[in-house]
């Protein structure tokens, strides 16, 4: 990527009223961010959902000018760019409708393998699940997963200190620019994770403290991983969100469930109860639900002969051959159909002793 196309984009990234997904919206159809702005509001405005409200503040040259002096930031610290339509850019990232455009950070981020798991919880951790945190991460570890959190106080920091402690790379999520550390006693980590991981946000250095930053960044805590784990809650609280953002993305959710009578189970067991997650009372169905133990799968048995398929439900049960096996926004992206159209396909398939789910959303050819 150019200077010139960065400092347009994160111009872009800048304007008020154009978030994520209009911002997508502009740069498929422009080409680049440069051309956004070059472009006139009648241009623009024949673009599906892009209106006056959107563009009013478009050409204001202020946004350049801190675009500019961001540049300058980026450049000083050795901030890494991931755009949204790289290859380096987090690829179970991609397929999240309101993915930032632009994500900034530092360390030694490699999210290439398929073991990426989110853990999050309350700040204020018991003992008990800060213990079931540091054991779970000891029993996964000889799975080498990536361990994903937001760097806050109680589950987050303890998620991040036994991924360290199991030389596992960890990735912190922040609500603030990379200009800053928060909470500040947090700060002693800093140097270890980037050795083992990295940081990661969407947020400009000049971000101020706010809650909907925090709200804001679990959707990348979300949309990271192929699993969001929640190990004690409160009956409300930002976990909970996040929770529901990974079920929005179409991720599988975990929680730790507790007694009824405790405060920071309150959240789980009613994630649980409600069948937004799966009970979490052991390392083992993590490994189970999530398909990461293969030694155990049946042994495939020879398909029917002689089915009439549709044109559709062969494109799909040939890209399952091709790939082994996928996930559902895997198999969206290689037949380019969305996913509401193949989940009904598979289930035919399924009923024909042609393919079989598996555990953490999989598909594979019988």
């Amino acid at each position: 990527m150019t200077t010139s196309e960065l400092l347009y984009l994160l111009a872009l990234q800048r304007v008020p009223n154009i978030g994520d997904i209009s911002a997508k919206k502009l740069l498929r159809t422009m080409g680049s961010a440069e051309a956004i702005f070059k472009a006139s509001k009648s241009e623009l405005k024949a673009i599906d959902g892009i209106g006056n409200f959107k563009l009013k503040d478009l050409h204001n040259s202020d946004y350049l000018h801190q675009a500019e002096s961001e540049l300058g930031f980026i450049k000083d610290n050795a901030i890494e760019i991931r755009y949204f339509e790289d290859a380096e850019y987090p690829e179970k990232l991609k397929h999240c409708i309101d993915a930032p455009i632009l994500l900034f950070q530092q360390g030694n981020i490699n999210l290439q393998q398929k073991k990426l798991i989110s853990i999050v919880g309350t700040r204020k951790a018991t003992n008990q699940g800060i213990a079931f945190c540091e054991n779970l991460i000891e029993k996964l570890a000889p799975l080498n997963p990536v361990i994903i959190s937001g760097f806050a106080y109680g589950i987050d920091i303890c998620a991040h200190k036994a991924a360290l402690k199991h030389n596992l790379q960890t990735v912190g999520c922040l609500a603030h620019g990379l200009d800053q550390i928060y909470p500040k006693s947090h700060a002693k980590y800093v140097d270890e994770v980037k050795n083992y991981g990295g940081l990661m946000t969407d947020f400009w250095s000049s971000a101020t403290f706010d809650r909907n930053n925090f709200l804001r960044r679990n959707r990348i805590i979300a949309g990271l991983s192929q699993a969001t784990l929640v190990i004690e809650s409160a009956e409300k609280g930002g976990s909970l969100v996040t929770a529901d953002i990974a079920n929005s993305y179409n991720r599988d959710v975990f929680a730790v469930p507790g007694r009824t009578t405790d405060a920071f189970s309150k959240g789980c067991n009613n994630l649980i109860k409600s069948q937004q997650a799966h009970m979490l009372t052991c390392p083992e169905d993590l490994i189970y639900m999530l398909n990461w133990d293969l030694k155990n799968q049946p042994k495939k048995t020879q398909p029917q002969l002689f089915i009439n398929l549709t044109e559709d439900e062969e494109k799909v049960l040939k890209a399952l051959q091709q790939k082994g096996k996928a996930e559902l926004d895997e198999l969206s992206l290689v037949i380019k159909m969305p996913t509401y159209k193949i989940a009904p396909l598979l289930l035919n398939l399924e009923l024909n002793n042609l393919v079989r789910p598996l555990p953490g959303k999989m598909y594979e050819v019988i």
